[in-house]
């Protein structure tokens, strides 16, 4: 059951509802309320991403410093990167921030310049990282202490990529051909195993990415290698694959089916939650569900009965970007009234009820972020992710919580969180719930940027705080950056970046979400 003090609810023209802590479940005010600071959110963000691109490449750099300084500019970026500053270019077009010649012409440069970069030749997949000012696909870390880099092939980030071609091609009518000739030369099926569940297990799942012969790292000697695609080149593949389904990596599989790259049926692959045997009772929670059949592949509807939020598809790691950052491109709660429209806003109610009731930081959104104390960690409420050592949202890594297993055959003791310490909190979680809760996420906002001076700059919000001590992490993330301009954008234009992605999917993709119902019980 969904706590009375959250309503969730999709940004409405006539008055935003309010049902945050102190504030009336039937409170309502103007639509200035919400506007007026995501305008300046978005404004800000983009002002980032201004300072993030090299200015004659059109890349952007991973990250930049806190007072937006050039110099200060990391020397290396990954298709993620550039699939968010195409985002952003779509985003501050749409908001006119920018007027559409301009972004016409930073979308030009950019697709040209991708045409430069070194590529996987039989698959057209990109590298995982470049310098974004020479366009060298990197061998040696460009920041001390210089390690060796062996160059990877990323399924998830190239399909974030080629998701963002296929917004522009739909988006940009002057560039469709440039961009949907970049998109469809990536072939998701050079990543695709069928034989990943057994050869009696239905379809098959994704790698997580190859690397070619000769470029792997060491001890990856034990790694798989083949040629998926038959493309005439045998490559190493990772030794995992993406085998839980509520997470960010479902956007690879989303265009690979688009596409035609790999079954339809492949939707169902991967596990909702593990079966609710003792042969899985290692992962976080005993899930509740039962097996349901799609296009003839057996699925295990399963759910994690979160208190607080009702029974909801968990995550792997219990972060807010694995749940959420699909859906500011793809309408899945749309598409999917059974499966996505249901778990998504109780994930967002088990995130805020865990910060504001469980944990008691007073502030929530845990999501993968920068470390206010340096460097860049996961975090997440580990309750509603499938790996039972997950993302933890406290500084102290061993504040796990463990539902248990009820079971006389396999029985887990229960070990709930003693006590809490110094919560981390990233302002990109808050933006990602703005479709499922406007209310809770405007308050959680202006309520970090009120109480943690130096949170906001130039930039917009800063990457991470510590809640506890005040530290931020001081610094802009182009992944980060991405997700809240997305997540303002659509806001702001009733979805306008699910519009330039959604006619690419739509066909193949909705169907299939139509067909499923998640946590059946």
């Amino acid at each position: 059951m969904i706590p009375r003090r959250i309503l969730f609810s999709a940004i409405a023209p006539a008055c935003l509802a309010l049902a945050t802590p102190g504030i009336a479940d039937d409170a309502c005010v103007p639509p200035d309320h919400g506007r007026r600071p995501l305008e300046r959110y978005a404004s800000d963000t983009w002002r980032s991403f201004e300072a993030l691109v090299d200015a004659d490449t059109g890349l952007p750099a991973d990250s930049i410093a806190g007072d937006l300084s050039l110099a200060s500019r990391s020397r290396y970026t990954s298709p993620t990167n550039i699939a968010m500053y195409l985002w952003a270019t779509l985003g501050a077009r749409d908001l006119h921030l920018i007027s559409a010649r301009a972004a016409t012409a930073r979308l030009r440069q950019t697709l040209r310049t991708l045409g430069e970069l070194e590529r996987h030749g039989p698959s057209g997949q990109f590298y995982n990282w470049y310098d974004p000012a020479t366009l060298e696909k990197l061998t040696t870390w460009p920041e001390p202490p210089n390690d060796p880099v062996y160059p990877f092939l990323s399924s998830v980030d190239n399909g974030w990529l080629a998701s963002a071609l296929l917004m522009v091609a739909n988006a940009v009518p002057a560039l469709h051909d440039e961009a949907w000739s970049l998109a469809t030369s990536m072939d998701f099926s050079a990543y695709y195993d069928p034989l990943a569940k057994g050869a009696d297990a239905g379809p098959g799942l994704l790698r997580g990415g190859f690397w070619r012969v000769g470029e792997e790292p060491p001890g990856s000697e034990a790694f798989p290698r083949g040629d998926y695609a038959g493309l005439g080149e045998e490559v190493v593949y990772t030794g995992h694959h993406y085998g839980s389904f509520n997470t960010e990596t479902r956007i690879a599989s989303y265009v690979a089916i688009a596409l035609g790259q790999v079954p339809r049926e492949h939707y169902f692959a991967a596990w909702r939650t593990f079966p609710d045997t003792c042969d899985w009772s290692w992962q976080e929670a005993k899930p509740v569900g039962r097996w349901q059949s799609y296009l003839g592949v057996d699925v295990f509807e399963g759910a994690y009965a979160d208190g607080a939020a009702g029974r909801l598809v968990p995550t792997w790691g219990g972060s807010m970007f694995e749940a959420l950052m699909p859906t500011l491109v793809v309408p899945e709660a749309e598409w999917a009234p059974n499966s996505w429209a249901v778990t998504h806003p109780l994930y967002v109610a088990a995130q805020v009820d865990f910060g504001l009731e469980r944990a008691g930081y007073g502030y929530w959104g845990f999501s993968p972020s920068s470390d206010p104390a340096g460097g860049y960690r996961e975090y997440g409420v580990d309750a509603i992710g499938m790996e039972p050592n997950g993302y933890t949202t406290d500084v102290d890594r061993s504040t796990l919580f463990d539902a248990g297993w009820d079971d006389a055959a396999c029985s887990r003791p229960a070990a709930p969180i003693a006590s809490f310490g110094d919560g981390v909190v990233t302002p990109h979680a808050a933006f990602l719930a703005l479709a499922f809760a406007p209310a809770a996420a405007l308050d959680n906002l202006a309520r970090l940027q009120r109480d943690f001076p130096g949170l906001y700059g130039a930039g917009g919000f800063k990457d991470a705080v510590n809640v506890a001590s005040g530290q931020i992490a001081d610094r802009y993330l182009a992944l980060d950056q991405g997700m809240v301009l997305a997540a303002a954008v659509n806001a702001l234009t009733g979805g306008s970046l699910q519009r330039h992605l959604g006619p690419a999917l739509q066909a193949e993709l909705e169907p299939l979400m139509r067909l499923e119902a998640f946590g059946v019980p």
